[in-house]
């Protein structure tokens, strides 16, 4: 095939999901499989739903190979429960039934799996959760890894790279992703991909840089192609010339120094000069990630997403299943608290063996304590596998979108019931719990001082907060542009919140993407908020912020803010406001 001709310093803008500078020569992995669907005879049926049994057998037995490799791999074995899951949607009954259903509709295999597929990912587009949503990714691996068993295709491993690279595709699997080795691979870049998406997460973990969601970049290069890539900012540059060769060296180099100096952060406390001392907590999925949570010098957890116990499978998950993973997280992240919040999953969430209803408006639907509320089983089973884990460990227990006292009251007293119960089986668990709400809905923030009588603690997720404010969807491209956690109304809120917080000592966190910010670090700190929890990477940056500035400073910058009435102008004052402050740090080649 011949060579596309690349224009001299051609830049694409994608979304930086491992942070990193590297610059090489690209290798170019095709991992698309095309397929037609095929009409077949109904005297075929029988062989076509054989053939698919086949691939299904071949896809379990080639990831439980990699499963295997990976496991002597010490730095992956904390995430190897990510091709569990892929074996967990191997067996899904959706994926299979209606494959098989396609099939007798007399389609070839391939062309009813593609069917299956396209369903199954317009479900998870309507998903509002952007983590919920980015397990399309491991369908979408599972049904690549499908298809090419059933075509025949052999495709190019990536553990067969024979020199440094960066590596392209369309997209990768995480069963890819830890095949990978970090001497040959110097970062990757994908067409597909999110944030949140489980490769990311794996290149995170594996310190690989990585820009994905360029949508065609792997039609676009060749192999050999030179290119620059910048994973914090999420930016390629496709054969970059010489003053940009240069330009980007040197901020590797600088990038590198930093990373090295930040690691020296990461035993340090986070004490402002004026002696405020802050948690940096990380938010975290699985017990499985906390060994690297600890290694960027996490204060425990300030947000333990319980859903992923619940995704991913044929029936819910029991009591006993659910207690053995909190204990696993609360004893492993001794002596420090771990927030753990109830299920918040709803009508926009997949999770077959619920049978939950479609909804029109998802995000405003059954979700989060409203779905545990109507569904009370459920809801009890798992405050009880909450409570029997509290011995091993500081935890407390947090009830998502709370959006009245009432509803409020009604979860503490579902709460005594189960701890009731508990007492009369003579079952151990800690009397004290400390219960708290998420606040993300305008009227909690209304609503904060009641509620502050009838919690021990708050915690802000700025992410529903922002978007539930501002009426703005951030998954919607047309109004994407309206949602900024420094709008006057947000920063308004969050004072509101800390300030009803502080008068009745009870503890604020915040917990939401604005938490892992480091421009953002002093303005948290003027608001009043004393525990931030992040993705455990941004805790070295952070702190490092945090370390060089006072609450004093950090008030009156929110004074200043406050005066200002509209998002442009809080975001120029800020960011003169920082890179006067501390410019070693605001330099954004960096951060």
């Amino acid at each position: 095939m011949a060579k596309i001709e690349v224009v001299t310093d051609t830049y694409l803008v994608g979304i930086g999901v491992s942070p990193g500078i590297s610059i090489g020569e690209i290798n170019l992995l095709n991992q698309r499989t095309t397929v037609d669907d095929l009409p077949i005879m109904p005297d075929e049926v029988e062989n076509e739903l054989e053939r698919f049994r086949w691939a299904l057998e071949q896809a379990r037995e080639e990831l439980l190979e990699i499963k295997q490799t990976v496991s002597r791999k010490q730095h992956l074995r904390e995430h190897l429960y990510i091709l569990d899951t892929h074996l967990l949607i191997l067996e899904d009954e959706m994926l299979i039934r209606e494959t098989e259903k396609a099939i007798r509709g007399l389609s070839c295999s391939e062309g009813a799996l593609k069917k299956t597929l396209l369903n199954l990912r317009q479900m998870f587009e309507n998903i509002e959760d952007e983590y919920l949503r980015e397990r399309r990714s491991d369908v979408d691996a599972i049904g690549e890894r499908l298809m090419r068993i059933l075509t025949g295709e052999q495709q190019r491993s990536i553990s067969d790279i024979g020199q440094k690279a960066l590596v392209v595709a369309h997209d990768l699997s995480p069963a890819d992703t830890m095949q990978m080795d970090r001497e040959r691979v110097l970062g990757f870049i994908t067409d597909k991909g999110g944030q949140t998406s489980h490769t990311a997460i794996l290149a995170r973990a594996l310190e690989i840089p990585a820009v994905v969601g360029l949508e065609s970049i792997s039609s676009l290069v060749y192999d050999r192609l030179p290119a620059v890539m910048d994973g914090t900012n999420g930016i390629v540059i496709l054969n970059p010339s010489e003053e940009t060769f240069k330009e980007y060296l040197k901020r590797k180099q600088a990038y590198d120094y930093l990373e090295k100096e930040l690691h020296g952060f990461k035993d340090l406390p986070a004490i402002t000069t004026d002696n405020e001392r802050i948690a940096l907590r990380g938010n975290l999925e699985m017990a499985d990630e906390f060994p690297a949570a600890r290694k960027h010098g996490t204060e425990g957890v300030g947000l333990y997403r319980t859903e992923f116990l619940f995704l991913g499978r044929s029936e819910a998950p029991s009591e006993e299943e659910q207690f053995e993973a909190y204990k696993e997280i609360l004893a492993g992240m001794q002596p420090h608290p771990v927030t753990i919040r109830t299920l918040d999953i709803g009508g926009d969430k997949i999770v077959s063996h619920l049978n939950l209803e479609h909804e029109a408006n998802p995000a405003m639907g059954l979700r989060a304590v409203r779905f545990s509320l109507r569904e009370g089983g459920l809801f009890k089973t798992q405050l009880r596998a909450i409570l029997r884990a509290s011995v091993y460990g500081k935890v407390r227990l947090m009830f998502p979108m709370i959006s009245g006292v009432a509803e409020l009251r009604t979860c503490k007293r579902i709460l005594r019931d189960v701890q009731d119960r508990l007492t009369q089986e003579g079952i151990d668990f800690d009397q004290d719990i400390e219960v708290g709400i998420m606040i993300e809905t305008p009227s909690a923030v209304l609503l904060a001082d009641f509620f502050a009588e009838e919690v021990d603690f708050f915690s802000i997720g700025t992410n529903d907060l922002i978007q539930y404010c501002l009426a703005v969807d951030r998954g919607n491209e047309h109004v994407a542009y309206l949602y900024d956690p420094l709008h006057p109304a947000i920063l308004r809120a969050i004072k509101n919140i800390c300030q009803a917080a502080n008068e009745r000592d009870v503890d604020v966190c915040l917990c939401g993407e604005m938490a892992g910010e480091p421009l953002y670090a002093l303005v948290l700190l003027g608001l009043g908020l004393n525990e931030l929890s992040m993705n455990p990477a941004s805790i070295p940056r952070v702190k490092r912020v945090l370390r060089q500035v006072s609450r004093k400073d950090g008030v009156a910058l929110v004074e200043k803010l406050l005066a200002l009435k509209t998002v442009k102008e809080v975001s120029s004052c800020l960011d003169q406001e920082m890179r006067t402050r501390l410019p070693d740090i605001f330099d954004h080649a960096l951060i």
